[in-house]
């Protein structure tokens, strides 16, 4: 059955339980399925179902859309589907307990003395209240996006089960700026994305607009992400020609209603490519004056326009290096351009040079580090969550926390581009949470990354989270069920950084599937578990990189042929018949001494860094002793046969949990576990044998020899992988 989200009536037919076969589903619903509710709390519910009281409804379209989303879910979750007259004499009459929404505009909202003060500009109130005899819910807030975002809380509150008489809930978001970054190219296809084409039919555009983008703005509000950058950063001159802005604009329009701005990612050399100047030199008023002149030619069709992404000298994109200029000069001169409109930059920290640095981790630091507190105050640079690049696991990135008088905002990737793709079951909130958490030592203990990122450590107004979106035309959105999570879990972060992981993965687990115990305790502890089965797999104890070249997909960690070394997977192992993995302590590169003098310490000392981090800031010898008794040769066996065991425990769990979930969303979990585990045995195989031949060690009695010898596994190759560029 194909379904719409933007069909607000349509509720499901069936409940998921452990007794009934659930409802084939596909997927397209996400987490917005407002399946019906389990007994006890449906008739909880039911006398609520009915026309919302929203006095601003016919004045103000996000808060209509709030009232819609309320209404329709309300009814989908106690199992009704009826037609409803919802005009405002409906609405009056409703029954004895409703739900009332609105600003503080509403006099009959602002009668109820709700602490909206605490709900600043885009938070909410939900609180149950009597009134007159009379049982409501209020969904209040300060402007109608705020209105919206309590609307989806209020349903997430619902179908996650918490009692409808105990509804007190008050939340601002963490961050302001919670923004999806589309690596969308301007043809449909996706860098790094493995879930079909991209959304933006860009052909069809401006003229058509697909309702599939007012279901990507619902899912978006659902979880509170306010901004989109919709092209590559990567980006082509095209972007910013008078057609190109006119498609954007016509998806700014239907964003809009739901909160969402939209952004551009600005190549560099565009006016040069363009033939509308001869250079691109920052500080020539010719180049300055063009980007003003279309900076006011895009607010004109794009009133809300967020600003500018820049990727600038990185991989062999233009930059005002190429001028002799600075970062902060290129940033300041663009940050000009919109700054008469509200708009802001985000210049990204991703860079290394064609030099052969000694060690390309240390790259944006020495770059960005010298110039802080010398950027415009629109101006917020965007930084990778490590120094390297969206590894299943790096050490967060040693700009946070040493650049005190600058704007940082946080850029994970929700796309699994070194995480198998959207086969490999990898849920990632625990990685974004184990970044978000680290101790940076800015200002003594405590002091978070997410403090950082937040602007409250330093006081920084100009704050955000960025993530590299998962999502493309397949039906299901992201390429996989599992795959849904991390878009969800990146959203529930960038509002809330102090949400834990686990919370996160119970949510999630309970509007997608069903809120029965029995179902959401082992797929939770299924999903909490996945990150780093593949990071044993792939990159166990610090190491990184040692993807096949170009795609990305499948072990590679003998390459080494590539033309600039920081390219070649045995730059960042160094394995040699001695040892293994890259020293960065002062007898090394020195990387650790980017960080503060407390994190650097606790990194450069074997005694002191975790194992998990080791051959990231080491090259530990074969046979030296880890932590857990054994050497590192056989800590190494041992943590990639764990990741295999661990994808087959994913495969047994999952299957005792055929009764909860329909037969299509089942059995495409099952075919892709399949594939991990296929492809976990390929990766620890491959390492084991492409090490044991470097290190010259034997395997140890018990431990089960690669099917393969080497030369086999150099051989496989992918040159159709999805998602390269």
């Amino acid at each position: 059955m194909q379904r719409s989200l933007t069909k607000f009536g349509l509720a499901l037919a069936a409940t998921l339980s452990a007794t009934a076969p659930a409802q084939a589903e596909d997927g397209y619903d996400l987490w917005l399925r407002h399946a019906p509710l389990p007994t006890a709390q449906r008739l909880a519910v039911d006398p609520y179902a009915g026309c919302v009281a929203a006095a601003q409804r016919a004045t103000q379209v996000t808060i209509a859309i709030a009232a819609r989303e309320i209404e329709s879910a309300i009814d989908a979750m106690t199992d009704k589907a009826a037609p409803r007259d919802c005009t405002a004499s409906a609405a009056a009459a409703a029954p004895s307990h409703g739900v009332m929404i609105g600003t503080r505009d509403d006099p009959a909202i602002a009668a109820l003395g709700l602490p909206l003060a605490k709900a600043g500009d885009e938070g909410f109130v939900i609180r149950s209240i009597e009134r007159d005899g009379r049982k409501l819910i209020v969904v209040a807030a300060n402007r109608p996006v705020g209105v919206l975002y309590g609307a989806f809380a209020l349903l997430r509150e619902l179908q996650t089960g918490t009692a409808i008489d105990a509804l007190d809930v008050t939340e601002q978001p963490k961050v302001d700026l919670r923004l999806l970054n589309h690596w969308d190219n301007l043809d449909r296809t996706v860098e790094r994305g493995y879930s079909g084409q991209s959304i933006w039919d860009w052909w069809k555009l401006p003229d058509v607009n697909d309702p599939r983008y007012t279901d990507y703005a619902r899912a978006n509000a659902s979880i509170g992400i306010n901004g989109a950058v919709l092209n590559n950063v990567n980006a082509k001159p095209d972007s910013m020609t008078a057609p190109w802005i006119a498609k954007a604009a016509a998806v700014a329009d239907v964003l809009r209603p739901y909160g969402i701005k939209v952004y551009l990612s600005a190549r560099w050399s565009t006016p040069v490519e363009l033939k509308q100047t001869t250079t691109a030199d920052p500080l020539d008023p010719a180049v300055a004056a063009w980007w003003k002149a279309k900076a006011d030619e895009i607010y004109a069709a794009i009133p809300d326009f967020g600003g500018f992404l820049v990727k600038a000298n990185s991989e062999g994109q233009p930059g005002p290096q190429d001028y002799k200029r600075t970062h902060a000069e290129g940033a300041n001169m663009l940050a000009a351009a919109v700054k008469p409109h509200g708009g802001i930059v985000m210049w990204r920290a991703f860079v290394y040079s064609e030099a052969d640095p000694d060690d390309r981790a240390k790259q944006a630091y020495a770059d960005f580090k010298p110039l802080d507190g010398k950027f415009a105050d629109n101006v917020i640079v965007q930084v990778k969550n490590g120094a390297i690049d969206f590894q299943p696991r790096e050490p967060f990135h040693p700009m946070f926390g040493t650049m005190p008088k600058t704007p940082l905002m946080m850029e994970f990737q929700i796309t699994k581009e070194y995480l198998g793709f959207a086969t490999h079951l990898a849920y990632l909130a625990p990685m974004y949470e184990e970044v978000l958490d680290a101790d940076t030592f800015a200002k003594g203990k405590g002091s978070t990354v997410a403090e950082v990122i937040d602007g409250s450590l330093e006081g920084h107004k100009l704050n955000g989270m960025a993530g590299v979106a998962n999502i493309g035309s397949d039906r299901n959105w992201s390429g996989s069920i599992f795959d849904q999570a991390n878009w969800y879990a990146f959203g529930r972060l960038a509002w809330d950084h102090q949400l834990s992981s686990d919370a996160i993965a119970r949510e999630w687990a309970k509007q997608t599937f069903t809120p029965d115990p029995a179902f959401v305790q082992p797929v939770t502890a299924m999903m909490m578990g996945s990150r780093e089965t593949v990071v044993d797999y792939m990159t166990p104890m610090g190491l990184a990189h040692l993807m096949a070249t170009g795609h990305h997909y499948g072990p590679g960690p003998w390459v080494s042929d590539l033309a600039r070394p920081e390219w070649n997977p045995v730059y960042y192992h160094r394995a040699d018949k001695d040892g293994i993995g890259f020293d960065r302590t002062a007898s090394g590169s020195n990387a650790v001494a980017q960080y503060m003098p407390q994190v650097a310490r606790g990194f450069a000392s074997r005694r002191s860094v975790d194992d998990k981090d080791l051959l990231w800031f080491h090259h530990v010898g074969w046979d030296e002793k880890m932590k857990s008794g054994r050497t590192l040769w056989a800590e190494l066996l041992h943590r990639y046969d764990r990741g295999v065991a661990g994808v087959g425990d994913m495969q047994a769990r999952w299957a005792t949990l055929k009764p909860f979930v329909d037969a299509p969303r089942f059995e495409e979990v099952t075919r892709f576990l399949a594939i991990q585990q296929r492809e976990a045995i390929w990766w620890r195989d491959a390492s084991i044998a492409y090490f044991a031949s470097v290190s010259g060690r034997a395997l140890p009695t018990g431990v089960q020899p690669p099917a393969h010898d080497l030369e086999y596994y150099k051989a496989i190759e992918h040159s159709y992988a999805p998602g390269h560029h």
